[in-house]
């Protein structure tokens, strides 16, 4: 049985980590609620882009363009998605499955990192990483997504990958965050949804091209999907490490509650033998 000295000394380390694990849940809330609000005030952006791409594919019947086909090349782009920081529970590994589970092997795929943990498991598994956009997750910006979308589509369009998707967890609400890969390119029109016309629905007619217009319209598409994905990835992190230190400080404070009980029981031992030892040295003088 551990003596009393131990049990203290173990209580005192279990509470600083308490006070750590606290401090930490209530920095990842104040995260949590800036980043939930830049995501949802930049969805109705998203929504747009998307009905626009849904929209122009819907009523451009059979158009042959360099989006809408896949690349020469087997290679697959990966654009991961991860954290920076670990505790944050399943957050990151739960990406990571996906990707691999999702058939991407180091001989057919490029992982284009955003996020320390992600790129670091890669490298160990002998991934090749194109580029690593790490600084990024911390604080996205358009720009930040605008630069990956840029850098991925020139490798599309230059044949050293024939496809890219996008690996990311999407927020659903605080406790609730789902790993997804979706498919940026080639755009398949089974991939996007028009919506039914309606009779209030206008005419839209192209200027230039629809080919032209394309060219414009879907790398701006890409781009506002991922930065749609980091708006959705940094939310997600923050809510996953808030459930995890909150959980975190709800165990100490039941270590610490089991270890008072622990203490009480072997001072009051303690005190019971001295007792004993004190009667039973009063009885051998008398």
């Amino acid at each position: 049985m551990a003596s009393m000295k131990d049990i203290k000394r173990r209580k005192e380390s279990i509470q600083s980590t308490g006070q750590i694990t606290k401090a930490m849940k209530l920095v990842a809330t104040v995260k949590l609620q800036k980043a939930r609000g830049k995501a949802e005030n930049a969805r109705p952006y998203f929504d747009a882009m998307y009905s626009t791409v849904s929209d122009m594919l819907a009523r451009s019947g059979n158009i042959e363009h360099r989006y809408l086909k896949a690349g020469d090349s087997d290679r697959k782009a990966v654009i991961v998605i991860t954290a920076n920081r670990g505790l944050a529970g399943g957050y990151n590994s739960n990406v990571i499955k996906m990707v691999t589970a999702g058939g991407m092997t180091p001989g057919n795929s490029l992982i284009y990192a955003v996020g320390t943990k992600g790129r670091d498991y890669f490298v160990r598994n002998g991934y090749e990483i194109a580029a690593d956009y790490s600084d990024a997750v911390n604080e996205p910006l358009y720009s930040d997504a605008q630069q990956i979308g840029e850098d991925v589509l020139e490798a599309f369009l230059q044949g050293r990958i024939g496809e890219i998707y996008l690996a990311y967890t999407e927020f659903k609400n605080t406790v609730v965050h789902d790993a997804h890969m979706v498919k940026l390119l080639p755009i398949s029109r089974d991939d996007v949804q028009a919506e039914p016309a309606g009779k209030d629905d206008l005419y839209v007619s192209y200027e230039p091209e629809e080919e032209e217009a394309l060219d414009i319209i879907i790398p701006k598409y890409i781009n506002s999907l991922i930065y749609g994905a980091l708006m959705e990835a940094v939310a997600s992190e923050n809510g996953a490490r808030m459930t995890a230190m909150d959980n975190a400080t709800s165990n100490a404070e039941d270590i610490i509650s089991d270890l008072s009980l622990k203490y009480n029981r072997a001072r009051q031992g303690s005190i019971t033998q001295e007792l004993t030892e004190i009667v039973a040295g009063a009885n051998a003088i008398s």
